[in-house]
């Protein structure tokens, strides 16, 4: 397929800059995948879409203040954005300055880390923070919180709170797993009370969630790699749904690639046989269109970018003439698109 086939004109003020005043406040547009059938609704009308039994599984990453700013040893300003935590004192980023750094370079970075340059590949640099705190300790105390690129302001102490879902755990992301951030305390209490199961899994959401696909043919692309992992009690709970007819509910397209990531097909048995199993790991799953989705039934998310790899995604998920018809109708109707934006519940095409 061809990048073209994932393009469409989203008119700037639909952007949503800011988030609404209660989280769980957003509109939700549903869409019947296997009949194209869209429905107008609110989010606070999601527990009427779930029943007992059914397992809904959110990402617990919580997200670093990732930005730093500072200088070079020759004096120019530099900007990094760590990509991802390696261990207590190496981080792996990208760095934007007027001239690459070099290996063995130096960089001084908020006026208090000393950073030192290991190496480069692929437009992310190896740093070694050279520091008696940890890199976590150091982002919390000197970073700045790693807003979009769409989102035209600078983060302020509000964001703190509202880019980060009210579950977030495990820290490592550098982008929020924005499905969740429409959930307050009392709508998961509602969807306990009619005995939706929660469950958890982690995935480190990486800076390439928001990097463009800039190949012709899509099946040229190459996905970055993000940590995973699906632990036993979610894989436990997810079996049992199955076993008693509960649907599988992704809350994020993040959620939803780790559960596939984890599925692994049996030998011998048809197209629809799968092991989820528990594990931790790194993936690159690349979801688009033909793609045999073996987990998950339904997938709440937000409104995603044009020619992005998670409107490719949500297109393998709910049809791609489906996904061009919802965001048409999303268009008109004055959805609130991506990370802050409205919420859209699909249920899978096939």
């Amino acid at each position: 397929m061809k990048i073209q086939d994932f393009d469409f004109h989203l008119p700037p003020e639909l952007i949503a800059q800011f988030p609404p005043e209660q989280r769980a406040s957003s509109r939700m547009l549903h869409l019947e995948g296997s009949t194209g059938a869209l429905q107008d609704a609110m989010f606070t009308d999601l527990p009427g879409y779930l029943r007992a039994g059914d397992v809904m599984v959110f990402n617990d990453t919580r997200v670093i203040k990732a930005r730093l700013y500072g200088v070079k040893d020759s004096g120019g300003k530099v900007e990094v954005m760590v990509e991802r935590v390696l261990d207590a004192h190496r981080a792996m980023a990208i760095i934007r300055a007027s001239h690459s750094p070099k290996p063995g370079s130096k960089l001084f970075l908020a006026d208090a880390i000393e950073v030192t340059v290991l190496d480069s590949e692929d437009h992310f640099y190896t740093l070694r923070f050279d520091h008696d705190s940890t890199v976590i300790d150091l982002l919390e105390r000197y970073g700045n919180l790693p807003l979009p690129p769409y989102i035209s302001r600078t983060a302020t102490q509000a964001d703190e709170a509202r880019y980060q879902t009210v579950y977030a755990k495990q820290t490592g992301a550098v982008a929020a797993p924005t499905a969740g951030l429409h959930f307050d305390e009392p709508m998961l209490e509602t969807l306990r009370g009619i005995g939706v199961v929660i469950s958890h899994v982690t995935l480190h959401v990486g800076s390439g969630t928001f990097q463009p696909v800039r190949v012709e043919n899509i099946a040229d692309h190459k996905m970055h790699r993000e940590i995973f992992h699906v632990p036993a009690e979610t894989v436990e709970s997810i079996r049992h749904a199955k076993a008693v007819g509960g649907r599988v509910l992704a809350v994020g397209t993040t959620s939803l690639r780790a559960l596939e990531a984890a599925a692994t097909a049996i030998e011998g048995v048809d197209e629809d046989g799968y092991e989820l199993i528990t594990g931790h790991g790194e993936t690159d799953i690349f979801i688009t269109p033909g793609y045999r989705f073996r987990v998950v039934e339904r997938l709440l998310t937000n409104f995603h970018l044009p020619r992005s790899t998670l409107l490719m995604l949500v297109s393998a998920f709910g049809g791609l003439e489906n996904i061009r018809r919802a965001y048409q109708h999303a268009i008109e109707e004055r959805y609130r698109f991506f990370s802050y934006g409205d919420a859209m519940l699909i249920e899978r095409e096939s």
